[in-house]
């Protein structure tokens, strides 16, 4: 008989009329039978609720992975028309002509970093 089955033991055979085991037997055998049901059942109850998490997880997985596919592509768009938008504006902006390095980054002079150490930031 196949192990875990939950059908009747009608097809169970008996062994030899010689060789009967005695009605201990019998009951413990029965006994262990129906504990290996029990568990069988609840092991498959496991699975089926194991399989259930999964399968909740995975849709709520997707859906986040939808929503953050939305966002990047929304994200996108923005970042596309902000460039465009630049790009329209950069020749007629004055402020973004191009500069000098010297421009960018003036020479330090000594009495610059001097005005600047001299004037108190804070009154006490």
């Amino acid at each position: 008989m196949a192990q875990g089955s939950d059908s009747n033991d009608a097809s169970y055979k008996s062994p030899s009329p010689g060789s009967r085991p005695s009605s201990s037997d019998d009951v413990k055998k029965v006994m262990r039978r129906e504990k290996n049901r029990i568990a069988a059942q609840k092991s498959r109850m496991r699975q089926t609720q194991k399989a259930d998490s999964l399968h909740l997880e995975s849709e709520n997985l997707e859906k986040e992975n939808a929503a953050l596919r939305k966002e990047v592509k929304q994200l996108t768009e923005e970042a596309n028309y902000l460039s465009s938008v630049l790009s329209s504006h950069e020749p007629l902006c004055t402020g973004l002509a191009p500069q000098t390095p010297d421009l960018l980054y003036p020479t330090h002079q000594s009495s610059y970093h001097r005005q600047h150490i001299a004037v108190p930031h804070y009154q006490r």
